[in-house]
């Protein structure tokens, strides 16, 4: 079966329109690299862009890893982390990752349901 064709550059700037309170939205290949989108105009990044290669390896990781328990627990659906000054939240699409970065007083009960309505769409 082969995988649903997506056009990530079309999905990350939909998500940045979501709420003004989105500062990052880029997908994030298996190896950890960006392929698609990036930072909102305008907006002071929170980290360098070395530490940005960091994150997105670890992330990819991170999702490998939880892939282990799909078969007890079903698929990931999304996951979100609560920083101090961030909140991310990161969704499955294919073999790669929607990473999302907001404020971190963002609604995270109406966020991650917005941005799977748009990979959905």
């Amino acid at each position: 079966m082969s995988a649903k064709i997506y056009d990530y550059t079309k999905i990350c700037s939909s998500v940045l329109d979501i709420d003004p309170k989105i500062r990052f939205a880029g997908v994030i290949n298996e190896r950890g690299r960006l392929v698609a989108g990036g930072m909102k105009p305008n907006v002071e990044p929170l980290e360098s862009e070395k530490d940005d290669e960091m994150i997105f390896m670890e992330l990819a990781l991170r999702v490998k890893m939880r892939k282990e328990f799909d078969k007890q627990l079903g698929p990931v659906n999304f996951a979100m982390a609560s920083r101090e000054r961030a909140l991310a939240i990161s969704v499955i699409i294919n073999e790669d990752i929607l990473y999302v970065v907001s404020e971190p007083d963002s609604d995270y009960g109406v966020l991650p349901k917005k941005i799977i309505e748009i990979i959905h769409s």
